[in-house]
């Protein structure tokens, strides 16, 4: 029997940053979320690559970028 297992992939939300790369474009992602000590709500910002395939998106377009197998060195996310 195989015994792999099958999880969901991680969808973000976020903001396209930069399209100047070829088939990627960069997205920034905000999380909002408490700090552990201080207990305040703090803005969080990550940017991840993801491929976006004949560069279809722009710059400040509203994206949403699916976790899959790793394309490049730093590229795990395609634009859904």
């Amino acid at each position: 029997m195989n015994n792999t297992k099958t999880t969901k992939p991680k969808v973000l939300a976020g903001t396209v940053v930069s399209n100047k790369m070829k088939d990627t474009i960069v997205v920034s992602v905000e999380s909002y979320e408490k700090h552990p000590k201080y207990e305040k709500f703090v803005t969080k910002r990550k940017k991840f690559k993801a491929h976006d395939a004949g560069n279809t998106k722009q710059v400040g377009e509203k994206v949403e970028i699916v976790e899959s197998r790793p394309i490049s060195k730093d590229k795990h996310f395609v634009v859904r």
